[in-house]
């Protein structure tokens, strides 16, 4: 409006003075701003293009192509467009580590009527997650930089990784429920449906662990002997709160609890038991789903912030997989640790203390935690004291970090595993520790 008025003025002036070159200056230039946004929107609107993306799932260090067709439908050839296929990046403009790019995803070009062009680049995950690719946006403008259009050429797609598992060798985090389907190293209790051999008659042997057959072939009383049981299944609550990572330490100790966590979930369901997840970390899908995409397309740089992933989030909801045996568990555990982003809102102890009601006593309940404070502490206690076979998996590399975690742990009687690294892995679940 200032634009317009600071021209009638100019004009009106011009004509007082009978300044003869100024009005038509001023006609020519009016004329030409009119003609350069009349074809600047042409140029936008002209231009159209598709992104291919055959796959929504991909693992780690798999190249997944992406194709990008723009094609011009327009009269007027169009002498420069800038197009760029956005990728999630962070605060800093840069590309933040996750994944890689090879190809042509951004360019300058200009276009002749009818003409169509390809781009093709490959998207290289690094590490788990939930990657969004696009929106794929245009810039254009007129010759003389009077006009600029921005359009959203296509909207973004997103693309689930799983997490690596890592074997475990041997799962002997029991829940202390007897009568189940995996050996216990310990005889608190004796699966009378597991008979590991006999041996002579002892006085006080209840009559229905005499071996008859036995005590026929050799004339002397025998007794059975059982086997000791449990039911082997386990809640993973994994600590998915900002606080509880080091920044110097990040993403490495969060993706090494990631990488356990699925480890784990693996190893229970190749010895077909239940399992499940609770954790105060965010879904990505949900929160896209309540955010939404949200740019403004006149301003590339809004668009570019749009397309970046949130940093901060005080989601007070946590993620939950209720345990149990279904045969599409493993997937359904998969996707979720995928998709799963730290958060700035419900705290462990808040979690535990809300929803441990909603966790099934006949599992036990393996929490994976970084920094242990007081406060996780009486967290872990609170389930322990109402019944739950408890165990805690330190996620920290500094031994005497480990050690003063699990001595706050073992006044709570509570026992620890150390989850130093990846190699540590394998047998996070193999050595069998009581505490009382």
């Amino acid at each position: 409006m200032r634009w317009i008025v600071g021209v009638v003025m100019l004009l009106i002036v011009a004509i007082a003075l009978n300044l003869t070159i100024l009005i038509y200056a001023i006609g020519f230039g009016v004329a030409l701003w009119f003609a350069s946004r009349r074809l600047t929107e042409h140029w936008s609107q002209s231009i159209v293009a598709r992104r291919t993306c055959d796959v929504s799932m991909g693992q780690i260090g798999e190249a997944i192509e992406i194709q990008l067709d723009i094609k011009h439908i327009g009269k007027v050839a169009a002498t420069w467009l800038f197009c760029e296929d956005l990728v999630r990046t962070g605060r800093d403009g840069r590309i933040k580590p996750g994944f890689t790019t090879t190809g042509k995803r951004t360019d300058v070009f200009s276009m002749q009527p009818g003409e169509s062009a390809t781009w093709k680049y490959e998207f290289i995950p690094t590490r788990r997650g939930y990657f969004q690719i696009g929106p794929f946006v245009l810039e254009t403008g007129d010759f003389w930089g009077i006009h600029r259009r921005f359009k959203v050429l296509c909207s973004p797609v997103y693309i689930t990784v799983h997490p690596k598992t890592s074997p475990v060798t041997g799962y002997h985090i029991e829940s202390r429920r007897p009568i189940g389907e995996v050996v216990m190293t310990h005889r608190l209790f004796e699966d009378p449906t597991r008979i590991s051999g006999i041996r002579e008659y002892q006085h006080g042997d209840a009559m229905t662990r005499v071996h008859w057959r036995a005590t026929a072939r050799t004339g002397k009383l025998h007794s059975k002997v059982f086997e000791p049981s449990s039911l082997a299944g386990a809640t993973i609550v994994l600590d998915f709160h900002e606080d509880a990572y080091e920044s110097r330490d990040e993403p490495v100790r969060s993706e090494l609890a990631i990488t356990a966590a699925a480890s784990i979930a693996n190893a229970l369901y190749l010895l077909n038991q239940q399992f499940g997840l609770l954790s105060n970390g965010r879904d990505a899908v949900d929160r896209i789903a309540e955010e939404g995409f949200v740019g403004d397309s006149r301003i590339r740089d809004t668009l570019q912030n749009a397309s970046s992933m949130k940093q901060q989030s005080n989601r007070l909801r946590p993620v939950q997989l209720k345990t149990s045996k279904r045969s599409d568990r493993m997937l359904r555990m998969l996707d979720t640790l995928a998709r799963l982003e730290k958060t700035d809102g419900l705290s462990l102890h808040n979690m535990l203390a809300s929803h441990a009601s909603e966790l099934p006593r006949d599992a036990s309940v393996i929490v994976i935690v970084a920094q242990m404070t007081l406060e996780r502490a009486l967290g872990l206690e609170l389930l322990h004291r109402q019944g739950f076979a408890v165990t805690a998996i330190v996620n920290a590399y500094d031994t005497e970090h480990y050690q003063n975690a699990a001595a706050i742990l073992a006044k709570h009687g509570i026992p620890t595993r150390h989850l130093r690294d990846e190699t540590s892995l394998a047998e996070i679940c193999h050595r069998h520790l009581v505490t009382n």
